[in-house]
Formats: structure tokens, C-alpha cells, sequence
């Protein structure tokens, strides 16, 4: 590989980091051709951009990036693929599903929204953390849930009382 080409690839790299939100660094070595093609058709239908990457391009890369990936460059060794996708728990549940049939992928570290995770022992962490989408849901819920309370009551209540100021008055007529 030429210096130019290596150059484009660090590029197109640099481009993908700054652009992610959560980044997944995993190892796939020893899968077979099927079960390889298996992973990367799950991967495209939850929209989660799997790529095979050289450690040394990619640690590369993460230098030339204005985010902080300094805590992940140890694990930048042996065989590297890096799961790019909106959603930070994603990944670790489709990694934990693959893994039901599969030894692989072993999860090496995680970059999500500024936080790292290091290590395959984080892979549980991960897959139960909640989704930004998830977590505005709660809040919503959260802060409704009050507003609708007091609605209830108020309109259980207005029922009540008016029906006694409607009983009080026929009694007076």
C-alpha cells in the first residue's frame, strides 16, 4: 500500500470518527466466511458500520481527530474491526446475540459520547445502557406523569363537586 493510499484511508477514517457518536472496537478473527457474512448483514440492517480496520491507520486516525481517543490506543492490537453507529447500546446487544452462536466477536473497548469502556467485561454494561431516544422518553414520561395526576384529579374532583352544586341547587328549587 502506498503512502497516498494509506493516506486516504486514514482520512475516510478521521472523517467516520468525527462523525460518530459511539465507536466499538472488536475482534472477528477466526470467523468463517459465513458466520463473517452473517455479522456484517445484521450489522447493515441495525444500520451499525462494521469495517476491518489495520491498527496502525486507525490509531492514526484517532490522532488526527479533534475528539479523545488517547484510553483506547492499548487495545489497538492484534486483529481490529470498529462498529460505527447512532446508538451506544446497539452494538453490545447485537454482539451479545451473535455470541449466542459464536465465540466472537470479543468486544476490546468502546467509545460512546465521550465515555470509554475498555475490556469484554463491559459487554453487559453496555448492552443495558440506554439510548438517547430512550432517555428522553423517560424524562417526558417522568415529567408528565405529575401533570397528568393533577388533571386527573381535578377532573375527577370538578365531576364530584359538580354534582353535589347541581344536587344543592335542585334541593333549593
Amino acid at each position: 500500500m502506498t503512502k497516498e493510499e494509506k493516506d486516504i484511508q486514514i482520512d475516510s477514517l478521521v472523517k467516520m470518527l468525527e462523525s460518530a457518536t459511539t465507536v466499538y472496537l472488536t475482534d472477528i478473527a477466526g470467523l468463517d466466511a459465513e458466520k463473517t457474512s452473517t455479522l456484517r448483514r445484521l450489522c447493515a440492517g441495525k444500520e451499525i458500520k462494521l469495517q476491518v480496520v489495520k491498527n496502525t491507520l486507525l490509531r492514526k486516525a484517532m490522532e488526527r481527530s479533534e475528539k479523545s481517543y488517547d484510553e483506547l490506543f492499548p487495545i489497538l492490537k492484534g486483529n481490529t474491526s470498529i462498529m460505527i453507529s447512532d446508538t451506544g447500546n446497539l452494538p453490545a446487544k447485537l454482539i451479545k446475540d451473535f455470541r449466542k452462536k459464536s465465540d466472537k466477536p470479543i468486544l476490546k473497548g468502546a467509545w460512546i459520547e465521550e465515555a470509554v469502556f475498555i475490556g469484554d467485561s463491559q459487554l453487559e454494561a453496555l448492552s443495558t445502557l440506554k439510548s438517547k431516544n430512550e432517555l428522553i422518553g423517560d424524562v417526558i414520561a417522568l415529567l408528565q406523569s405529575p401533570a397528568k395526576n393533577v388533571i386527573s384529579a381535578l377532573l375527577s374532583g370538578g365531576q364530584t363537586i359538580a354534582g353535589i352544586v347541581k344536587t344543592l341547587e335542585e334541593r333549593n328549587a
